[in-house]
């Protein structure tokens, strides 16, 4: 079987409606050259169905890595996912957002050995996502700034990622923005390579700030961020967030505390449960 171009591993939970979305938007993409692995933290078997039915109709190879939900363990099943990508480029988003039919080809265009890349996103209102249905992906109008303004965006909500369509726009754009590339689960990208010598991501982690860790760790070991986010674009679909706790966040800023400031690049509870050999 021949190596894909990239690795796309795609976080979720219990969210099937969202999910569907989400591959259909992979299915629309410019290039097809690409794996998807879908990392699954403990969904029951509704999700298992939905992408045994889906699967013979996608245009790309699709693999479903899942482990027994037991509690918020993101970060280790993405480490999973990881391990079982068949890439040297792995290509990182969530379960709840559907890219812009260029997204893969945005992020393979734009990497370069030594950095990792940062991505944007658009937040949808959720009268507005649950508008987002097959035929709406299939024309590319999920992305399309005026049809979206149409159908219930804030007028007030900023929306220039939606506007800089790939050009001078999108150039400028990136350059200029005052926000610092960052690693964010729901569109980041990276060499595998990079990832493996920072240990992957914390398993300690839950929720609040675990991807950004990662970019940190990242960061300390030389592999600085590049911004994209007007570039490699996709819409974030709302949902409640139950499972979040105060005390989540309070527990990873500590890591995230220890890592700025002993400039650390390894975890010793990442893809590999140790100190570094």
């Amino acid at each position: 079987m021949q190596t894909p171009a990239a690795s796309l591993i795609i976080s979720t939970y219990n969210n099937t409606d969202w999910l569907q979305r989400c591959l259909w938007g992979y299915a629309q993409q410019d290039r097809q050259d690409f794996e998807l692995i879908i990392a699954d933290d403990g969904s029951g078997p509704a999700t298992r169905e939905m992408l045994a039915a889906l699967a013979p109709d996608l245009p790309y190879p699709l693999r479903h890595v899942w482990h027994e939900d037991a509690g918020f363990r993101k970060c280790t099943i993405l480490n999973r996912g990881i391990e079982d990508a068949r890439s040297d480029y792995l290509v990182f988003s969530d379960g709840d957002c559907v890219p812009r039919a260029d997204f893969v080809s945005q992020h393979l265009r734009l990497r370069e050995p030594g950095r990792y890349l940062g991505g944007g996103y658009c937040k949808l209102p959720m009268d507005l996502s649950l508008k987002i249905d097959r035929d709406v992906i299939a024309r590319g109008l999920h992305t399309d700034l005026d049809w979206l303004k149409a159908n219930g965006l804030p007028r007030k909500k900023r929306s220039l990622k939606l506007w800089a369509r790939p050009g001078w726009r999108e150039r400028v754009l990136n350059a200029t923005t005052p926000t610092k590339a960052r690693w964010a689960g729901n569109n980041a990208s990276g060499w595998k390579a990079d990832l493996v010598r920072v240990n992957g991501f914390d398993e300690r982690m839950t929720y609040g700030g675990e991807d950004l860790e990662l970019g940190e760790r990242l960061a300390n070991a030389g592999v600085t961020g590049k911004q994209i986010r007007f570039s490699a674009v996709c819409i974030h679909l709302d949902h409640a967030r139950g499972y979040v706790k105060p005390e989540m966040k309070a527990a990873n800023q500590a890591i995230r505390d220890a890592v700025a400031a002993g400039r650390l690049t390894w975890t010793e509870f990442g893809l590999v449960h140790g100190p570094k050999r």
